[in-house]
């Protein structure tokens, strides 16, 4: 499945490698499904924690995962490591919209495409809390115009 949108490399503004692992595959030779989704996991959190700060043991604030989606567009399979591209599509007051696509090394157009919600919280009450200042200043060279759908 192609994907519609014509997504590039060109149209993320921070990559993370991501090297796929034996387990990963299923019994068709190919990265599981539901893998796709911790490749989105792992290169949204490491870009919170390495360059905005958060504290994922004691924060005070946190953020929980209140959507997910996936397109798939190619097979990915181990050995392969991937390049997972990340955007910034909605930096709102308690949350944030990303948007993620994975890469196979070296090709331009991605082989998934997916969209990731986090709704930041009070860790204590778990009523909505303000994007903390470290999160917001990390994310903010990542926002662009959302995609079409």
């Amino acid at each position: 499945m192609d994907d519609p949108r014509g997504e590039t490399r060109a149209h993320y503004r921070h990559f993370l490698a991501i090297p796929t692992r034996w387990m990963d595959n299923d019994a068709y030779g190919h990265v599981n499904n539901v893998t796709y989704y911790s490749y989105f996991d792992t290169a949204v959190n490491e870009h919170l924690i390495r360059a905005g700060g958060l504290d994922i043991r004691d924060g005070p604030v946190v953020g929980f995962v209140v959507e997910t989606s996936c397109r798939f567009h190619r097979s990915l399979s181990f050995p392969e490591t991937i390049d997972a591209g990340l955007r910034v599509v909605r930096l709102g007051r308690t949350s944030v919209t990303y948007e993620i696509a994975l890469f196979a090394r070296d090709a331009e157009a991605p082989a998934a495409t997916g969209r990731f919600v986090h709704v930041w919280v009070d860790r204590a009450t778990e009523r909505p809390a303000e994007v903390p200042a470290g999160i917001r200043a990390a994310l903010a060279p990542l926002v662009v115009e959302p995609a079409p759908r």
